[in-house]
C-alpha cells in the first residue's frame, strides 16, 4: 500500500469515526467506497494477526503451567551406570540413578530433604546403591561447568564433598571459578584448576546428558529405580520417578521391589478336606 493511499485511509477513517461524510473532501463516491473497503480488509487482517498472537501466548502459558504434559517416560527400561560416582554397596539388590543439575533448585531440595532419609534407611543398610549422573540444563549456564568441577574433585577422592558443597551453597556455582570451593574441601588447587581448564570431563558430562535424553528425561531431577545387575553394570527393569518427590514415593517403590514374590496358591488335591 502506498503512502498516499495510507493517508487517504487515515483521513476517511477519521471522518467516519466522527460521523462526517467523506464527501466533504470531494472524494468521488466510488473512490471513497474503495478506500473504506481497503480499510476494512486491513482491520480484519490486523484482527487475525492479533488472534494468532493470543493463541501462541496461550500455548506458551499452557506449557509453563504444565497443562501440556511431556511424553511419558518408558517403564521397565535398562539404565547404564557408566563409570559415574556412586554411594553404597555395588552389589546392593537395588540401584537408584539420579540425573541431576547443580543449579536446579528442585535437585537441591531433594538433596536437603529426601536424600538423607534414603541414605540412612537404604544406602547405609546395604539395600541400595545410589548413582549420580549429570544432566545440566541449558537454562542453567554454570551447571555443566559445575559438573566438570565435581569430577575434577573426584580425581583427588573428593567428588562427594564437592557435590555436597554445590548443593549446600547454591551461590557457589554462580562464581566464575571454583577456587573457593576447592580450597574449602582441601584440594590441590594446581591439579584441580588444570583439570578444569582443560575440560577433562566435558565429554563425560555430555555423555550423561545424551543418555538421559534417550531415556526420556526432560527436566531435573529425574530418577530410575530398579534391580542391580552388577555384572553388566546396569539397572534392569527400572521405573522412572520424576521431580523432587517426597521420601514416601521412593520408599514405596523400594519396598515393593525388595518384597519377596508372593507364593503361588496350590489348589487342594481331590478328596481332601480344608480347614475353613
Amino acid at each position: 500500500m502506498t503512502m498516499t493511499k495510507m493517508k487517504w485511509i487515515a483521513t476517511v477513517f477519521s471522518l467516519w469515526m466522527t460521523g462526517l461524510s467523506p464527501g466533504v473532501l470531494d472524494i468521488p463516491p466510488a473512490q471513497a467506497e474503495t478506500t473504506l473497503e481497503d480499510l476494512r480488509r486491513e482491520m480484519e487482517a490486523l484482527k487475525a494477526r492479533q488472534q494468532d498472537l493470543q493463541n501462541n501466548m496461550q500455548e506458551i502459558k499452557n506449557l509453563l503451567l504444565g497443562k501440556i504434559a511431556p511424553p511419558p517416560i518408558p517403564q521397565n527400561v535398562t539404565v547404564s551406570l557408566d563409570n559415574d560416582p556412586f554411594k553404597g554397596d555395588p552389589n546392593a539388590p537395588l540401584t537408584l540413578v539420579e540425573f541431576s543439575d547443580y543449579q536446579c533448585p528442585f535437585c537441591a531440595r531433594h538433596f536437603r530433604e529426601t536424600l538423607p532419609q534414603i541414605e540412612a534407611e537404604y544406602i547405609k543398610t546395604g539395600k541400595l546403591r545410589y548413582v549420580f549422573r549429570d544432566f545440566p540444563l541449558d537454562i542453567h549456564p554454570q551447571a555443566e561447568r559445575a559438573a566438570q568441577a565435581a569430577h575434577c574433585a573426584g580425581d583427588q577422592g573428593k567428588y562427594w564433598p564437592m557435590h555436597d558443597q554445590f548443593f549446600s551453597n547454591p551461590r557457589a556455582i554462580d562464581l566464575d571459578d571454583f577456587t573457593a570451593q576447592a580450597t574449602a574441601i582441601g584440594l590441590d588447587l594446581i591439579r584441580f584448576n588444570a583439570c578444569l581448564s582443560e575440560k577433562k570431563y566435558s565429554e563425560e558430562v555430555k555423555k550423561d546428558l545424551k543418555e538421559g535424553q534417550q531415556l526420556g528425561v526432560t527436566g531435573t531431577p529425574g530418577f530410575f529405580i530398579g534391580r542391580t545387575d552388577a555384572t553388566a553394570n546396569q539397572v534392569k527393569g527400572a521405573r522412572p520417578l520424576i521431580g523432587a518427590q517426597p521420601y514416601a514415593s521412593f520408599k514405596a517403590i523400594f519396598d515393593a521391589l525388595l518384597a519377596p514374590p508372593a507364593s503361588p496358591q496350590v489348589p487342594p488335591s481331590p478328596g481332601t478336606s480344608q480347614v475353613p
